[in-house]
């Protein structure tokens, strides 16, 4: 190692050199004695008992696009050593003293294009009191079928008591890049929520912003656009959008919510709506306009859902309620109605789905690309399924209307669900890791509608769920990188927001 520097004597660059030399020598062998770490050699003791990792990576499906699974034997030990191998080609060895196993991005990405298609397997070795131990090998499935590269989600406390941190995140489904789409400290602490895109495609994406710079945000040509879509005609705001599949339309419900406080320990807080209706935004010519559905207001209607090729509009469904109601009354069933956008008219609604009559309530309806299948949220009543620990995903088949419960239900919550592009691959948020907080899991949905064992996100850290106290909501699959400055959003947001008009049709 020889180091020349312009100005300095060859005294000088000698020392320098010796030094660098020395200080190369000195952290070369710290590192090898860090690294350091017994592997077995010769034969291991069997142990037959499946060996508990975190989070919980066994036997699952996943895309060969996915970061690394990162993960932590939960077992004691003083020496922890992994062999990973594909069931086509390639593998590598990992050790650890701790149990902790992270893989280098560049080795997993080759393992996992090697072997599409098939399995690879983890073999795993415990040394305890100087004697290796062998546990059973456990595999995961590669899928050709790839995820869509990013997942954007909303990053706050899992209580209502703080709203003064919250983001909207995009995450790299096939790295653990992570970055803020938009925070609201950068807003003045207004709250960003309701994040939508059409056809996981960034070209129409939106969200809204409540407080003294409310609005609703809207990309457009690459540029920001903050518009006032309540007009002096709607009683409620504008929520829960949903992106009509040509991108000239966007339909929302249209609500008035109340919360109510419990002090029951396993029920904090139920959200409920006094009432709520239809409408939709027509994007180029800066019209709301009302989804006459219920010209007679007997019915509260929230949560639209537009059909792939844009000719229904799906929705939930109750009962008007009462001036004296329990809330545990409140029971939604699954509607649509037929549309055409070229006229912008709607036909008659129709039933699809009587959760009333098994005493439960639907939300959340999304469907799967092709759309043969739908899936919802199924909880015992009202509409806001998050603070419901009974609240499981079941799926409609579109063509039988034959309805069945998704194969990947917790005791916990699951909701807030969405679908990859290409109708494989179905993310929701679950409560089932501390009944609190909500993480987005993965699951692989078959042509025949049935879903595998899910994954939970990995990340690069594997402990990073057992220190990390937001929860993640609404996680949505997307195809490309939305790229908002603060800067621009800082800007937009202090901006005066155009005024939407309100028309009859």
């Amino acid at each position: 190692m020889i180091l020349l520097i312009s100005g300095f004597t060859k005294t000088t660059v000698y020392k320098l050199n010796m030094k660098l030399k020395i200080a190369f020598l000195y952290f070369s062998f710290l590192f090898l004695l860090i690294s350091c770490v017994s592997t077995p050699n010769g034969e291991a003791v069997k142990n037959n008992e499946p060996v508990k990792i975190y989070p919980d990576y066994n036997d699952v499906r996943i895309p060969s696009n996915i970061a690394p699974l990162n993960f932590i034997v939960e077992e004691a030990g003083d020496a922890y050593y992994l062999m990973i191998s594909g069931e086509e080609a390639g593998g590598f060895a990992v050790s650890s003293r701790d149990g902790v196993f992270c893989f280098s991005e560049k080795k997993w990405e080759k393992l996992l294009a090697e072997n599409t298609g098939a399995k690879i397997n983890y073999q795993i070795y415990i040394e305890k009191e100087g004697e290796w131990n062998e546990y059973p090998t456990f595999s995961n499935s590669v899928s050709a079928e790839k995820v869509d590269p990013f997942l954007y989600y909303r990053l706050l406390y899992p209580g209502y008591e703080s709203w003064t941190e919250i983001s909207i995140v995009q995450r790299s489904l096939e790295s653990f890049q992570e970055k803020a789409v938009i925070e609201n400290n950068v807003v003045g602490q207004n709250c960003v929520n309701c994040h939508a895109f059409n056809n996981q495609n960034d070209e129409d994406f939106m969200f809204h912003m409540r407080g003294n710079l409310g609005g609703t945000y809207f990309v457009e040509d690459g540029d920001l656009k903050k518009v006032n879509l309540k007009t002096k005609e709607m009683q409620n705001g504008a929520v829960y959008p949903r992106w009509h599949p040509s991108g000239k339309y966007v339909a929302f419900s249209s609500n008035k919510v109340v919360q109510q406080f419990h002090s029951k320990e396993n029920k904090k807080i139920e959200v409920s709506d006094l009432n709520s209706s239809l409408v939709m935004y027509d994007v180029q010519k800066n019209e709301m306009m009302q989804v006459p559905v219920d010209q007679d207001k007997q019915f509260m209607d929230t949560y639209p859902e537009w059909s792939p090729d844009g000719s229904f509009l799906y929705f939930c469904r109750a009962r008007q309620i009462a001036k004296n109601y329990d809330y545990r009354d409140i029971k939604y069933n699954l509607y649509r109605v037929a549309f055409n956008p070229e006229e912008r008219t709607f036909a008659e609604p129709e039933q699809i789905f009587d959760a009333a009559a098994l005493g439960k309530s639907v939300s959340f309806p999304r469907i799967s690309p092709n759309g043969g299948s739908l899936v919802f949220t199924l909880h015992d009543y009202g509409c806001f399924s998050i603070w419901h620990k009974e609240a499981d995903l079941y799926s409609v088949n579109l063509d039988s209307f034959k309805v069945s419960e998704c194969k990947l239900n917790s005791e916990f919550t699951e909701s807030y669900h969405s679908w990859s592009s290409n109708g494989r691959w179905l993310v929701f948020s679950s409560k089932r890791g501390d009944g609190l907080t909500a993480r987005p899991y993965i699951s692989y949905i078959d042509k025949n509608g049935d879903a595998s064992k899910p994954f939970v996100l990995p990340q690069e850290n594997p402990a990073f769920y057992k220190e990390f106290v937001k929860t993640f909501n609404i996680p949505e699959f997307t195809k490309t990188d939305v790229d908002l400055t603060p800067g621009e959003i800082r800007e937009v947001a202090n901006q005066k927001a155009v005024q939407a008009q309100w028309t009859q049709n």
